[in-house]
């Protein structure tokens, strides 16, 4: 039987795993960065560090692991939208299956850290795990990649995020929906440009175009909000988390959180109160993530989303893309740059380089993509992608003839739309079309390879070019 202890009391220890969604992350490493900045309310932090619920993970139980790469640091974050106590003005919902789940990569070696997300929509092979006395455990199956929490608890979720990935997971942390509103609310709100109003009555979300302060309320309602935004897809949701989340790290790391004991206080019992840990997740621990994380750069905190597309079996279900998803994984697992540059500090704070500053915009490029390659469903998922990247996809469809090479078509002025959806490919290449008005033409040949963003490069070092956002670009003033 797996182990199973609550530091702090088994009827808080259940009460705690009402998690949040991917804001969770935020918590661990903005509560390291404050436990390492003043030392002179040390004994204090000790006292808020009693807040914390923590639960005892049997790692052993979990049979061969992924190798752990010394002086790197993997934290799961679980999000939840179980809704009992305080979180039950956000509607019912059944069992505790998180709603997001993320992959925090620390490397102070490398001066970088990556967040990886891994969409709640994704159908994964899981292992069988034994459950413990509130879970029935689960054998192994083909299912989405939050459902071992729901059958098995927090460590059947740590066993299927690394038997899945590769990737050695250290720790684990959660925060629930009221603990996150406070959180913001110690920060002062965070302010972010929202580019149209939103209406989303499920996410209790109501806001004016525009650039605002966003209160603890309207900061969860941002987060958990789908349908009252973009395609309504979970991708699409994600990215503007990753957003959200940038932008609440740039405040907290310049802001005076950092240099008032007052604020710092403050802040801290706010996270603690609400968070959930494993019970190595120590002080020293925290500390010792502190002094790494004041190291890194905001431009080399990287936002990522695992490699995915649409499941053959079921539309509304996505599947990891390969060998693009492995390569990732792999890069992290073994404290790689998933951006080719291992150093950490050559970027500038602009993400690894990939954004130019005179690059036409995603959306301002319209475009048609037509699959000639053969694999059915193929256009749809790429328009699927560059959707969620962004751009504004026409059509899909089939052409009439299909080129030697994956090519670009595009219409009088329109070649910096064509080289700016070109230079997210692997290997497309473009070409005038006095046919085609303002809508550029991606057709997909037999050599085509896919994104940069989602590709790996092939070699040995690292996973290639992936796409994402860093914490430094995120949006907080409009114009």
């Amino acid at each position: 039987m797996p182990g199973k202890r609550s530091s702090r009391g088994s009827a808080k220890g259940r009460a705690a795993r009402k998690s949040l969604s991917i804001g969770g992350w935020i918590a661990v490493l903005t509560t390291a960065a404050v436990i390492g900045t003043s030392l002179t309310a040390y004994a204090a932090y000790y006292d808020i560090y009693g807040n914390i619920d923590q639960q005892n993970i049997d790692t052993d139980a979990f049979g061969n692991r992924p190798s752990r790469v010394e002086g790197a640091l993997n934290i799961m974050v679980i999000g939840s939208d179980v809704r009992t106590g305080e979180n039950a003005q956000y509607g019912a919902a059944e069992g505790e299956r998180p709603d997001s789940l993320i992959i925090a990569h620390i490397s102070p070696n490398n001066g970088r850290a990556t967040l990886v997300n891994l969409p709640r929509d994704l159908v994964v092979d899981l292992p069988a795990c034994q459950g413990d006395e509130e879970h029935p455990g689960m054998p192994a199956q083909r299912g989405m990649i939050n459902t071992p929490m729901s059958l098995g608890g927090i460590q059947c979720q740590w066993k299927a995020v690394e038997k899945i990935t590769g990737i050695h997971i250290d720790h684990f942390v959660s925060v629930d929906f009221s603990g996150f509103k406070d959180i913001v609310e110690s920060v002062g709100g965070v302010r972010m440009c929202i580019p149209e109003p939103i209406d989303d009555p499920k996410a209790k979300l109501h806001l004016e175009a525009g650039e605002q302060v966003l209160n603890g309320e309207e900061s969860l309602g941002y987060m958990r909000s789908r349908y009252g935004q973009g395609d309504g897809t979970d991708l699409s949701r994600i990215k503007r988390q990753q957003e959200f989340l940038g932008a609440m790290l740039n405040q907290v790391m310049q802001g005076d959180i950092l240099t008032s004991p007052s604020n710092l206080t403050g802040f801290l019992g706010s996270v603690t109160e609400t968070m959930t840990t494993d019970d190595e997740l120590t002080l020293d621990v925290m500390t010792d993530i502190a002094i790494a994380m004041r190291e890194v750069d905001l431009g080399n905190i990287n936002f990522v989303t695992a490699p995915n597309g649409q499941s053959p079996e079921n539309p509304n279900r996505l599947i990891l893309s390969e060998p693009q998803a492995s390569q990732l994984f792999q890069a992290i697992a073994k404290d790689q740059s998933i951006g080719g540059d291992d150093s950490g500090k050559g970027d500038g704070g602009q993400g690894g380089g990939e954004k130019k500053k005179d690059k036409v915009e995603p959306s301002e490029i319209s475009v048609e993509v037509l699959n000639g390659e053969g694999t059915p469903g193929l256009a749809d998922q790429v328009g699927q992608w560059l959707t969620t990247e962004g751009f504004q996809v026409a059509n899909t469809g089939n052409p009439l003839q299909i080129p030697a090479q994956s090519t670009i078509y595009y219409g009088p002025g329109k070649k910096a739309h064509a080289q700016a959806l070109a230079d997210e490919a692997v290997n497309a290449t473009i070409e005038e079309n006095p046919a085609l008005g303002d809508t550029v033409q991606l057709v997909l040949a037999q050599d085509w390879e896919g994104f940069t963003s989602t590709a790996g490069s092939g070699g040995s070092g690292g996973a290639g070019s992936v796409d994402g956002t860093t914490a430094a670009e995120a949006k907080q003033k409009c114009g």
